[in-house]
């Protein structure tokens, strides 16, 4: 997801590539789970609004939410994220994760990322350096074990940074 495709198209047609037959209310429920509900219910046209080429009429997370809230509607079993909170404001990125805390429930997930606040709530985290798993397990045992996963959450808590 490090750059959300949305298509010249109106919010209500972006979603429904995810599900062809979505109503209003499926609409808005997954809009609401996206965090994305706010901004479209205050755009005059609402789900007619016009994201524009790429979605250019978006900021980076709002477009993000709103991919999520598509993702919602389809309702994969499997979901695999690239850099999901990359490139975002710490508002975006906050209201991102809050987004896919509701959209991988349940769900088999597989989020690479940089950001380590990203996965701290993942079943299983695998650790890569150099292309090779040096370590994995739970958020708290890998701090708790003090390698290169504490390191890096610890380098980032500490200097603000999640790159």
């Amino acid at each position: 997801m490090q750059d959300a495709h949305l298509f010249h198209e109106s919010i209500a047609e972006n979603l429904r590539y995810a599900k062809q037959d979505a109503t209003q209310d499926e609409m808005q429920s997954a809009c609401e789970a996206a965090q994305i509900w706010d901004l479209v219910k205050s755009l005059p046209n609402g789900f007619e609004t016009m994201v524009g080429e790429r979605g250019h009429r978006l900021s980076g997370g709002e477009k993000q939410r709103l991919a999520i809230a598509r993702l919602l509607l389809k309702s994969p079993s499997i979901v695999i994220l690239d850099e999901a909170t990359a490139h975002l404001d710490s508002e975006n990125e906050q209201l991102v994760h809050a987004a896919l805390s509701n959209a991988l429930k349940g769900r088999t997930s597989i989020v690479i990322a940089h950001r380590l606040s990203t996965v701290r709530e993942a079943v299983q985290i695998l650790v890569l350096d150099k292309g090779v798993i040096v370590e994995q397990g739970k958020h708290d045992e890998l701090i708790a074990r003090g390698g290169l996963y504490s390191e890096l959450y610890n380098r980032q808590d500490l200097t603000g940074t999640t790159n």
